[in-house]
């Protein structure tokens, strides 16, 4: 059975840090109010004129090295963005001229913080039907853009940053043993656009707009979706939550992470949270848990990893992966 195994990641973030004390100084908020409510101390921010592409082709070239892969090996590059450079062409595009590749696909993958998600099902399926054998895969927001910096409800949840994997197939014997994703489960309601969305884009407003959320919504949903999708994945695998060894949620809310813990009986251990040192980056924030736990060694080869997220739209999903 053709299985598709994470042979290198990467992670980049912006220079700029903006504390919780910064946006104090901007908006009626403080410290301690932004940490009660969200667990978040900081932000990393794009500088003026640093794209979406700056992040993505940073986090790539590391994830890259980390495989010990050339770019002209890799055949498709997927960027999951809600931040695009432009308009079109795909920011993945970008990213795959600046790295000097001639050869293979790139586009873009739009489902908000699920994208990275929803990106390892695409992945993984076009390299188990053949149409590539080597994926680099790249989660890239530059959020800040869209924020309204006056609304303190919304300014103070988001950051900047990219994280990105490499992605290749090899032969397994088709069990819970195989190195590599097992499954994806993804999931979506359009009913439940107005608890999360931007108040524009180039078919309604023809500007880009500002996020726009209903926190206390957007929570109830998060942790009842994610939960559901979380045991979805591991029912599908044949096996138990308790067996797995390591959670990589969206890190949106460290309440969010909390409540989907406590709802499934996960240890808080087995939890990996990196909110609080860049908030929630959309997209870019699974791989860039993801990277901070491979690189501390808490995630080691072998273990059983499941990553999940919640985004607009709303759109949800799980990934249960043997790293």
């Amino acid at each position: 059975m053709i299985r598709t195994r994470v042979i290198g990641s990467g992670a980049y973030m912006p220079a700029n840090i903006v504390t919780n004390d910064d946006l104090a100084k901007r908006v009626d908020t403080s410290d301690e109010w932004i940490r009660e409510r969200t667990g978040i101390r900081q932000r990393h921010i794009v500088a003026e004129g640093e794209k979406t592409s700056d992040l993505a082709l940073a986090a790539a070239r590391a994830a890259l090295q980390d495989a010990g892969l050339d770019a002209a090996e890799i055949d498709l590059v997927i960027c999951c963005t809600t931040t695009p450079d432009e308009t079109f062409p795909a920011t993945a595009t970008v990213v795959q001229a600046r790295l000097g590749m001639t050869r293979g696909a790139a586009f873009d993958l739009q489902a908000v913080c699920s994208g990275f998600i929803y990106g390892l099902s695409v992945a993984d399926n076009m390299i188990r039907g053949g149409q590539a054998r080597t994926v680099l895969l790249i989660g890239a927001e530059s959020m800040s853009r869209l924020l309204d910096w006056s609304d303190r409800t919304t300014c103070v949840l988001f950051g900047d940053g990219a994280g990105a994997v490499v992605l290749q197939a090899y032969e397994g014997k088709g069990d819970n043993s195989d190195q590599g994703i097992l499954n994806t489960k993804l999931f979506s309601d359009g009913r439940l656009h107005d608890m999360l969305y931007v108040d524009g884009g180039p078919s309604s407003t023809r500007t880009t707009g500002f996020l726009r959320m209903q926190g206390k919504e957007v929570f109830r949903h998060a942790v009842t979706n994610i939960s559901a999708a979380i045991s979805a994945s591991a029912d599908g695998a044949g096996i138990a939550i308790s067996d797995i060894d390591w959670f990589v949620p969206h890190q949106a809310n460290q309440r969010i992470l909390d409540g989907t813990a406590k709802k499934l009986g996960i240890p808080p251990e087995k939890v990996i949270s990196t909110v609080a040192l860049h908030g929630n980056t959309s997209a870019a924030s699974v791989p860039l848990a993801l990277e901070t736990a491979v690189r501390d060694g808490r995630i080691k080869r072998g273990d059983l990893i499941l990553l999940e997220a919640m985004g607009g739209g709303f759109t949800w999903g799980a990934a249960l992966i043997r790293w």
